[in-house]
C-alpha cells in the first residue's frame, strides 16, 4: 500500500478528475470537447488557422491551462507525465479540421513527437490540412547541440500566445510555421532543481536530489542535466544560468528580450521573484532590453522544487503578439492595447 501523499481519489482517475475540476472552474473560457480534449468554450471561426498542442498531464497548469481566446484552440491530454496516443490526437485534429488548416505545436519528448508523427499521417489520408512545429528550448545537451537532442520545455509557452494572435489576425498555416520557426531559434530555457519529487499514481521518486543539492539541466520528468553541486545563492544561479542562455542565444547589444522565470511546483513565488531580480540586472547589463517577463508557474513537475529559465531574443512581430494583442485563456491573460 503506498502511503497517501497527495490530495487524490483513485491513482487511475487523476487525469480525467484534474480535466472535469478545471473546466468546471473556468466554463467561460474552456470545455471538455471529447475525453481527455480541451477546447475554447467559443471556437474562433474557421477562417482561421487552429493552434493545438498535446502532452502529458501532471504539469498544470501546463499545457491545458493556456487554451482560450487568443492562445490554443485545442490542448490533447495524455497520462500523468505520458503523451496522448496518436488516436486521441487524430480525434481532436478532426475536431479541429478546416480549410485553412491547424498547426500542431509539439515539444521534443520522444513519445509526443512519435503520437504527433502518426496523427498527422492519419489526417493527411483524412484530408485534414496539418502543418507542425517542434519545440526544443532546453541547452542542458550543450550549447550549440543538435535541436533534436533538446527537449521541449515551458519556452512553448509563450509560443503558444504568439500563435493565437497571429492566427487571430488571419495569418496563413505558412506563414505561422516561419513565425514559429524564427522564435525557436532564438529562445532558450535552462531548468535548475533541487529535492526529489513523485510520481502521484506509483509513488516512484522521479528525482532524487539530496538536501542542498541542485541540478542545473534538470529535464521535466527528471532526466538528468549538468550534474549536481551544492545549493549556492538565488544571485550566484540567477547569474550562472543567464551566462549559459546568452552563449547560447548569442544576443546582441540593444536586442529585445524576454524573461521567464517559471517555477515548477514546490518554489516559492518569494524565490522566483528574487531569482527574477538578479537575472534582469544581468540581462541588462549585457546591453540587452527586457521588453517582455512574468514570473508564474506555467508548467510544473509536481512538488519538484527549481524553476526553469527562460530567455529570448524577440522580433519587433513577437513582441506586439506578447504584449499588445489580447489573449482570454486561464493562465494567461492579456488586455492587449
Amino acid at each position: 500500500m503506498i502511503m497517501q501523499t497527495k490530495f487524490i481519489n483513485n491513482p487511475e482517475n487523476i487525469t480525467a478528475e484534474l480535466l472535469e475540476g478545471y473546466v468546471l472552474a473556468y466554463p467561460d473560457q474552456v470545455k471538455l470537447a471529447a475525453e481527455n480534449i480541451v477546447v475554447r468554450a467559443q471556437p474562433k471561426s474557421e477562417d482561421k488557422v487552429a493552434i493545438v498542442t498535446l502532452g502529458g498531464s501532471g504539469h498544470e497548469p501546463a499545457l491545458s491551462g493556456f487554451v482560450g481566446e487568443g492562445m490554443l484552440d485545442c490542448s490533447v491530454v495524455g497520462d500523468i507525465f505520458a503523451a496522448p496516443g496518436a488516436q486521441r490526437l487524430f480525434q481532436a485534429l478532426q475536431l479541429m479540421k478546416r480549410e485553412v488548416g491547424i498547426l500542431l505545436v509539439v515539444l521534443n519528448h520522444s513519445g509526443d513527437v512519435m503520437s504527433a508523427n502518426m496523427a498527422c499521417q492519419l489526417a493527411q489520408r483524412a484530408g485534414i490540412k496539418v502543418a507542425k512545429v517542434l519545440t526544443h528550448d532546453d541547452i542542458s545537451a550543450g550549447i550549440g547541440a543538435d535541436v533534436n537532442d533538446r527537449r521541449g520545455l515551458a519556452g512553448c509557452v509563450p509560443l503558444y500566445k504568439i500563435l493565437g494572435a497571429a492566427s487571430e489576425e488571419g495569418k496563413s498555416l505558412e506563414e505561422l510555421v516561419e513565425i514559429a520557426e524564427r522564435y525557436n531559434k532564438n529562445v532558450a530555457t535552462l531548468a535548475v532543481a533541487m529535492r526529489s519529487c513523485s510520481h502521484p499514481q506509483n509513488g516512484a521518486v522521479i528525482t532524487d536530489l539530496p538536501e542542498g543539492i541542485m541540478e542545473i539541466g534538470m529535464g521535466q520528468h527528471g532526466e538528468g542535466g549538468g550534474g549536481q553541486k551544492p545549493l549556492v545563492s538565488a544571485d550566484e544561479t540567477a547569474a550562472e544560468m543567464v551566462d549559459l542562455l546568452c552563449q547560447q542565444l548569442q544576443p546582441q547589444s540593444g536586442d529585445k528580450m524576454m524573461l521567464i522565470i517559471n517555477g515548477v511546483g514546490a518554489t516559492t513565488h518569494m524565490e522566483l521573484n528574487i531569482v527574477f531580480r538578479k537575472a534582469y540586472k544581468e540581462i541588462e547589463a549585457r546591453g540587452l532590453k527586457v521588453v517582455v517577463s512574468r514570473i508564474q508557474e506555467l508548467l510544473t513537475v509536481q512538488e519538484q522544487a527549481g524553476f526553469q529559465m527562460i530567455l529570448a531574443r524577440l522580433d519587433d512581430d513577437h513582441v506586439d503578439y506578447l504584449k499588445n494583442k489580447p489573449s482570454n485563456a486561464p493562465y494567461w491573460t492579456v488586455i492587449g492595447k
